[in-house]
């Protein structure tokens, strides 16, 4: 069995914190801080620092692209990107203090000739039975978000498990392909079903039509009120820890990294799910990703319940 996480859309993040942010005149930053980024790049990132091997795919291009796999290649992570022409995208992400704001710039990014489009497609058919890919992010001009589909289908006649963690409406159409994991956010959640869903009940019940439309696993991040793991035959909850939170960015690809390694490597699933809404705590606190080093004293602040499982109709 071997891991992939694919960012179609690399990053280069740039993390800057300054105590003001005023129009038309230069702003002092008070700190910066630069790392290789994209959401598949950081589940990668996660997984390796809780000893699972993945390969990182996607779309390098420029000097910035071959920053992030030299990166990554420090890491001891293997990479297999597509070269592509222009230049793999910088964000901004900017702290101000006496505001306690928090202004994040994202950038398009390349982009993606079709041919290379053709070549990544390419690449997906040659994943063998039984290994996981990670489909994460936003996708880079040249790129429409049906390919999630075409990804889908390849994965599920190649026995492939597909983890998902993306914000297009494509994703339900590529749930009668039973991805073997949606990582959706309470705002994606709304978004895919056009209803408002704020409650626990709306929580639970729209968690459950994922899996009623075809997925088999979905774990739903609700940032500072924890997150929600559902099975056809279990659910369960846990809080977040309290804490200041410096950066929003990355938590949910921790948490997602984390759980990951813990469901394949056969850990119990409550300890799964404490463990991953403290790491994702834990990169909130932080300007990066967490070293995992406050990992088990955060947890001591998560309750693990469990839900009752209803059975519910597919809505149209």
């Amino acid at each position: 069995m071997s891991i992939y996480t694919c960012t179609m859309n690399l990053a280069i993040d740039l993390f800057i914190e300054t105590d003001t942010m005023n129009p038309f005149t230069v702003n002092r930053t008070k700190d910066d801080d630069i790392q290789a980024n994209g959401k598949g790049v950081n589940v990668s990132l996660i997984l390796k620092m809780l000893g699972v091997a993945t390969t990182a795919l996607g779309f390098r291009a420029g000097f910035t692209g071959n920053y992030i796999e030299d990166y990554l290649h420090e890491k001891v992570i293997s990479t297999d990107f597509i070269e592509v022409p222009g230049m793999t995208r910088i964000n901004v992400f900017t702290q101000v203090n006496q505001t306690q704001e928090e202004y994040k710039l994202v950038n398009q990014g390349p982009e993606i000739p079709m041919e290379k489009v053709q070549a990544f497609l390419e690449q997906i058919k040659g994943l063998q039975a039984g290994d996981h890919l990670c489909i994460s992010g936003s996708l880079p001009r040249g790129v429409e978000p049906k390919i999630l589909v075409e990804i889908s289908r390849i994965c599920h006649e190649r026995d492939v498990h597909l983890i998902i963690d993306s914000s297009y409406q494509e994703v339900m159409d590529c749930l009668p392909y039973q991805p073997f994991l949606l990582k959706p956010n309470e705002e994606e959640l709304e978004s895919w079903f056009g209803q408002v869903i704020d409650t626990e009940e709306a929580y639970l019940f729209y968690g459950q039509q994922l899996l009623a439309a075809g997925a088999q696993n979905v774990l739903l991040s609700l940032g500072g009120e924890g997150a929600i793991f559902f099975t056809q035959n279990k659910i369960i909850r846990g809080n977040s820890p309290k804490g200041k939170v410096v950066n929003t960015a990355c938590a949910g690809d921790t948490l997602l990294g984390t759980f990951l390694a813990g469901y394949l490597t056969d850990q119990p699933l409550e300890d799964t799910l404490r463990k991953s809404l403290a790491a994702g705590s834990s990169t909130a606190f932080r300007k990066g990703l967490t070293d995992f080093s406050d990992v088990d004293e955060l947890s001591k602040e998560i309750e693990i319940k469990e839900e009752r499982v209803k059975t519910w109709g597919i809505i149209n």
